[in-house]
């Protein structure tokens, strides 16, 4: 048999690849798949598949699993870690279990490390390994992290993930991998453009593959650990007991529901664009503005046990905003506010709004708000360094006078401004660029380092 079609789903904003896997025969293998089911759906649609089968490498931490749905609509069996004890019908496999996909095989490599019961699933023609999917194991130029269990079993599992990975780098060199995790995720992926490799390419260019034994390995790889959003503390356990969603959506709130929900304690998320929010926005409004990273920082910083309002664009797709949110783990959004800032404004409600500078007007005190290594590797002499996700935990440490907010772009430092407005800082500009448009307006040099 010839390689079968393996099409990779790329969700760009939380950095991870799904995959649909066409066996030949009207039915389809899916793999890792999150709760949106849109793209998978459309593909196998156009393909005149139905989806017989969903592996899942691990329980995910970074977004919800669509495996139990499928079973629920589709009759799809779920293929996953009999270590995993989830909760709902599944095949559980352990190390060295075969599954007959009729014509092709797929086996179960007990490979731990990024969780404790995480499997890779090699691809057989026969005997012969034509690709494994290999989850947060060995992923593109690294491996995933390994602090997602617990902070203090970090270095245990570091250990099985060095284990892990000789065991994948023994397979044949053109075996392809197929990782879930890529470049954007916070499961720990170097920048880079390649989603896919194989186990040739890993072993000449991984510099985890390339470390002299298993403590450099190690010290490699929890040197490259950094932040993540707290919904990765929720969602593994979601995924165990398995997640069954309808089709999410924004119901309509007029403006005096939308007041009443507030004073009982709701948040307000505007997903419009930073512009439109400098503007005019709700007061306390929290700017989160609908991109690819959408879902990952609405993660981030909207709380998940407080309804949640969204103000949108009249441009901006209700339903990508409800599946944005439902996938990591956000399934009951409470509404929109019906006709948007209009309506707000139509009801002489009142407004705020934040001021954006232009790169050759930054003056004062600066708070950059990006991720450390972003930092380190060139900002503005003097700037505050905070990163955004750890802003609401640290407000205080921010002075309450006249401020720059500032990340890359812009869409960052105006959900750090929102969030800084909220907490009572009434002096707060955003600057509409990142450092390097500073250093060139000014001339200014960036200072490296942290």
């Amino acid at each position: 048999m010839t390689m079968p079609d393996v099409v990779p789903l790329v969700d760009e904003g939380l950095g991870n690849s799904a995959y649909l896997v066409d066996l030949g025969d009207g039915r389809a293998l899916v793999v890792d798949v999150s709760l949106d089911l849109r793209e998978i759906d459309r593909v196998a649609q156009r393909r005149g598949l139905t989806v017989a089968f969903a592996a899942d490498t691990h329980l995910h931490a970074d977004f919800l699993s669509g495996a139990r749905q499928l079973s629920a609509t589709e009759g799809t069996r779920v293929l996953a870690s009999a270590a995993g004890h989830r909760e709902f019908a599944h095949s559980g496999l352990r190390d060295g279990d075969d599954v007959d996909l009729g014509g092709l095989r797929l086996r179960a490599l007990g490979t731990p490390g990024h969780t404790d019961e995480h499997l890779s699933f090699l691809l057989l023609d026969g005997d012969r390994p034509l690709g494994a999917f290999t989850g947060g194991s060995l992923i593109v130029g690294a491996a995933a992290r390994t602090d997602l269990v617990s902070p203090d079993r970090t270095e245990e599992l570091a250990r099985a993930q060095y284990a892990s990975l000789r065991r994948l780098a023994e397979l044949p060199d053109d075996v392809a991998v197929w990782p879930t995790h890529g470049a954007g995720s916070f499961c720990s992926a170097p920048p880079g453009s390649d989603r896919t490799s194989t186990i040739g390419k890993e072993k000449t260019t991984n510099p985890l593959l390339r470390a002299a034994d298993e403590d450099s390995f190690v010290k490699e790889l929890l040197a490259s650990l950094g932040s993540y959003p707290p919904y990765f503390r929720r969602l593994g356990e979601l995924n165990r007991r398995g997640v069954l969603s309808g089709t999410p959506g924004l119901p309509p709130l007029d403006a005096a529901a939308v007041r009443r929900l507030l004073a009982g304690g709701a948040r307000l998320v505007d997903v419009r664009p930073l512009g439109e929010f400098a503007a005019g926005h709700v007061p306390g409004a929290l700017s989160i503005p609908l991109r690819p990273a959408f879902a990952s920082w609405l993660g981030w910083l909207a709380p998940h046990d407080r309804p949640l309002v969204v103000v949108r664009g009249a441009d901006q797709d209700p339903a990508e905003i409800a599946w944005q949110a439902a996938k990591i783990g956000y399934l009951d959004l409470a509404g929109e506010l019906a006709g948007g800032m209009d309506a707000w404004t139509a009801a002489e409600l009142q407004t705020a709004t934040t001021r954006l500078v232009g790169p050759d007007q930054v003056s004062g005190p600066v708070l950059d708000i990006r991720q450390k290594p972003e930092f380190a590797s060139g900002h503005l002499p003097g700037a505050q360094h905070i990163e955004l996700g750890d802003l609401p935990s640290r407000v205080d440490e921010v002075p309450q006078e006249s401020l720059v907010v500032m990340c890359g772009h812009g869409e960052r430092a105006m959900g750090a401004a929102s969030l800084l407005e909220q907490a009572g800082h009434r002096d707060v500009s955003v600057l509409a660029g990142g450092p390097q448009d500073w250093a060139d307006a000014t001339g200014g040099r960036l200072d490296s380092g942290r």
